[in-house]
């Protein structure tokens, strides 16, 4: 009797064991942090406002606002054979305004954004004019380029007009051309005020078909 009392009392202890183990091992199972979703991909951007200095207009007051943001393949075109965005897509607002006191005039020029290009600090975009006090059509479009700068350089920008973005002819005569998507100058003024912030990344890889 002794022997069978003693087999039933390891038995029994042998499966409250395992039967604690493997609440023990639910326990752990239920605990664990469930698997991290992967990380959405960085967009470029580029935001802020500044004053620049125009070496050609001097003592004119001219501002650059720039809120733009990257939305890839967000605006269909018929392109190689099929439609679909571009990687450049972007959403977005420009500001320039631009007071002469020389001539006593202010002009102040807003376009929506349809391009973004970043590098290292810097970015490229492109913006359609939506409405102008200078004349500029609506749906013209304008090239903005931002270099963010660094460890203590003032920022810097350029844009698409006045001697740049020239068509010049044989005979040497020379008119303003279309700015393409993302085309604007390198940045050749120097912001006095305010500054931009860039965010860089790389052009996101192409959807599959």
């Amino acid at each position: 009797m002794k022997n069978r009392t003693r087999t039933r009392t390891r038995t029994r202890t042998r499966s409250l064991a395992v039967a604690g183990s493997a609440a023990l091992l639910a326990t752990l199972i239920g605990a664990a942090p469930a698997p991290a979703a992967p990380a959405a991909p960085k967009l470029a951007a580029v935001h802020g406002a500044a004053s620049v200095l125009y070496a050609y207009t001097p003592g004119d007051d001219i501002r650059f606002t720039v809120d733009a943001q990257a939305a890839p393949f967000s605006k269909p075109l018929k392109i190689r054979g099929g439609e679909r965005g571009l990687p450049v897509d972007a959403t977005g607002r420009v500001t320039v305004y631009h007071h002469s006191p020389g001539q006593n005039r202010t002009g102040v020029s807003e376009a929506a954004v349809d391009c973004l290009v970043t590098g290292k600090g810097t970015a490229t975009v492109t913006a359609t004019v939506t409405s102008s006090t200078v004349g500029w059509p609506e749906g013209k479009r304008i090239g903005v380029s931002v270099q963010d700068g660094e460890r203590g350089a003032p920022d810097r920008v350029g844009f698409s007009w006045d001697f740049f973005n020239l068509d010049v002819k044989p005979d040497g005569s020379a008119a303003e051309t279309v700015v393409g998507l993302c085309m604007a100058p390198a940045p050749f003024t120097t912001a006095t005020k305010g500054g931009f912030k860039v965010t860089s990344a790389p052009l996101p890889p192409l959807p599959k078909p």
